[in-house]
């Protein structure tokens, strides 16, 4: 029989042989690309000037144009209203239906899942079946409203309207993760506080903002930082909804570097838009994070 010291290095050993291929083929897939990305954005890389991507002389010509572009910089403008709008009404929302539905009746629990329909459709098909709502000729809403007296014009084809159709449907699509992530932390809030809090004459308002409101904050946090992430991924939407318009009404940064690279060959230059973009996330997700980071009694959770 080994001895507990050997049993512990076999098991250790054991442990690393599993989850190394694991780690390596993660890192493979998320590095590999990143760093590409990153190399990218130092050459002026096109698919049809042979030897460009080899081209270090300049390498941060591709950032200062960017941060002297006036269509990057109003891209990341409109990118900071859509992410602004979404998260905030998907965590209004979400919360608002996890309070209502924070209960053991098997009716609202039949209700839940009517909910998470709109996050387990495909993005395109959200964006389908919002193209078609926003649609004047075959729209129900649309005809909805001629019936009762309110015409609408298109939402998309006005500049002034165009990203808040978008920040709707994208809000639609999404609300129900927030719900969830709401309601699984009301769930584990202890009950004896909130029995005091009863037993003392507070309001449901107060009892909500004293006592569950600090124990569900972190994950409030994590959940603004999940869906502040997947905004900026909001491509679907736009390209089936606007395609970026009309103008640049609607044309948020990973779509400017999708039309850089892919409409015009610019893969140095959109890999340098691509990579303030993720620098900007990483730096808004620490924010948030430090935003957060105090948990029921003041303390760090961390």
């Amino acid at each position: 029989m080994p001895a507990p010291h050997g049993w512990e290095t076999e098991r250790r050993r054991a442990f690393l042989c599993g989850i190394l291929p694991a780690l390596a083929v993660l890192t493979l897939v998320t590095l590999g690309p990143v760093l590409y990305l990153a190399v990218s954005s130092l050459t002026p890389l096109n698919p049809t000037i042979p030897g460009s991507g080899w081209d270090f002389s300049q390498p941060w010509h591709n950032y200062s144009a960017a941060l002297s572009d006036t269509r990057f910089l109003l891209s990341v403008w409109v990118q900071i209203k859509l992410s602004a709008v979404t998260v905030v009404g998907q965590l209004a929302i979400g919360l608002g239906l996890a309070l209502l539905l924070d209960t053991n009746s098997r009716f609202m629990e039949a209700i839940r899942t009517g909910f998470l329909l709109p996050m387990v459709l495909p993005p395109i098909v959200v964006a389908v079946v919002w193209k078609i709502i926003y649609t004047p000729d075959i729209s129900p809403m649309h005809r909805l409203l001629e019936w009762v007296g309110l015409p609408v014009h298109s939402l998309l084809a006005n500049g002034d309207t165009a990203l808040w159709a978008v920040a709707v449907a994208d809000t639609w699509e999404w609300f129900p993760f927030t719900m969830l992530m709401m309601l699984a932390a009301l769930q584990m809030v202890p009950k004896e506080p909130l029995e005091a809090a009863a037993i003392d004459g507070a309001s449901r308002t107060q009892m909500f903002w004293y006592v569950r409101l600090p124990y569900i904050r972190h994950t409030l946090s994590v959940t603004a930082l999940f869906r502040l992430i997947d905004s900026i991924k909001a491509f679907p939407l736009i390209y089936v909804l606007t395609d970026g318009g009309p103008g640049r009404a609607t044309e948020v940064t990973n779509y400017y570097a999708f039309v850089q690279t892919f409409n015009f060959s610019y893969w140095g230059y959109g890999s340098a838009v691509a990579t303030l973009l993720i620098a900007g996330v990483l730096a808004l997700s620490w924010i948030i994070l430090r935003a957060g980071g105090r948990g029921a009694g003041g303390d760090h959770v961390w």
